[in-house]
């Protein structure tokens, strides 16, 4: 039996292993592992290529946020505006500078946000908007930032699963005061370990989160303010500079894959393939679909989702499951008060979403056998 992964990055590393190995050779022979010459054009790289002046480098995609809310002097007493169907890194960011996080439904077409709702979770305390382009899907800019604009709201794009996604031609990540990338293995764009990156058009902005992460210092021992640790290494710096002359092409390759998953999947009872609004450019960091089920069913009883996702197992497909929980039902946000049903759209898509194998170099035949597999197990 073949096993189809979720992702498979060892074959990325057949192609270009000669080129990321002599380039950690050269920074070990170097002897300047922190900063340096590597870093900072790796940074200005990556600006050019989202299209915005500046690019601050740090540790994490979490450090990209954190640093973000911090240099927007985001803090006690004010209220961030985003989605609960993501990753903990973008509500535990904005508790962790002492903000809270106002959770608004998602659209059930693009598992973002939706933008309907927005303007009704906006008051007073409001500071900021953070939009996660999820599963390397854009979210709608032109229509998100004149909300932010008509209330004169900061907004912090959450890029970290969409590298290279575009919105009406412009890049994420350029649209809102600050964007912000994560640099994990499994993203479109993956170090061999972690690292993140900031961009933005203010130069002000992008000197204090220069500040920020590093003690809180411009130079020498003198610090200004509490900051951190927060900086990308020149060996992953040197490994990201390499694979950015690629990530075009392997997002070509990740939209051939989605493509082919829109068309096999259509016909089949039960799977309800992603949209893509017509401005949108997406990369595809996951293929998410819903297995549709029938709530109604008694309580306890296991999710069809959750056998399906079993039986591909059987059957040689691994398969992921983002997210679970939404972030306003996790055991952090109770104190928050948000009910299971409040947030209907966020609650029935963490019973229903399933994300197939999905990676540039994904075969015809590998994603035959997951398209094959997965009609099997809802015949």
């Amino acid at each position: 039996m073949n096993i189809i992964p979720p992702f498979d990055l060892s074959e990325q590393y057949k192609i270009i292993g000669e080129e990321i190995n002599q380039a950690v050779l050269d920074v070990l022979a170097s002897g300047r592992y922190i900063g340096g010459t590597i870093v900072e054009t790796f940074e200005k790289q990556l600006a050019g290529y989202v299209g915005v002046s500046e690019c601050v480098s740090c540790n994490s995609g979490t450090d990209a946020l954190y640093l973000a809310l911090r240099a927007l002097k985001i803090g006690a007493g004010d209220e961030v505006i985003t989605t609960p169907f993501t990753f903990v890194a973008t509500g535990e960011t904005i508790s962790a500078v002492g903000a809270t996080p106002i959770f608004v439904d998602i659209d059930p077409q693009t598992f973002n946000l939706d933008l309907s709702q927005i303007a009704a979770a906006i008051n007073p305390r409001t500071k900021a908007i953070i939009p996660v382009h999820l599963f390397g899907q854009p979210a709608d800019m032109t229509r998100l930032m004149a909300i932010a604009n008509a209330h004169h709201l900061a907004v912090i794009e959450d890029c970290a699963q969409a590298t290279g996604a575009e919105w009406a031609g412009q890049k994420v990540g350029s649209f809102g005061q600050i964007g912000c990338f994560s640099f994990y293995p499994t993203k479109n764009l993956g170090a061999c370990g972690d690292g993140g990156a900031i961009t933005t058009n203010d130069p002000e902005i992008a000197a204090t989160l220069r500040m920020l992460r590093d003690h809180g210092r411009r130079s020498g021992y003198y610090h200004e303010e509490f900051g951190v640790n927060s900086r990308l290494d020149a060996m992953q710096a040197a490994i990201l500079q390499i694979k950015l002359r690629y990530l075009d092409g392997w997002n070509d390759q990740r939209r051939v894959v989605a493509d082919r998953y829109h068309q096999l999947l259509q016909p089949i009872s039960r799977v309800v393939t992603p949209q893509v609004p017509a401005n949108g450019r997406p990369v595809w960091n996951q293929y998410t679909v819903r297995i549709v089920d029938d709530l109604s069913q008694p309580e306890g009883e296991e999710l069809l989702r959750d056998r399906v996702r079993t039986q591909l197992q059987a059957k040689g497909v691994n398969s992921m499951v983002y997210y679970p929980l939404p972030l306003h039902l996790q055991p952090i946000y109770h104190s928050l008060g948000y009910l299971p049903g409040q947030l209907a759209v966020s609650d029935r898509a963490a019973h229903e979403v399933l994300s197939l194998p999905m990676f540039p170099e994904l075969s015809i035949e590998q994603q035959d056998q997951v398209v094959y597999s997965l009609k099997d197990c809802l015949v």
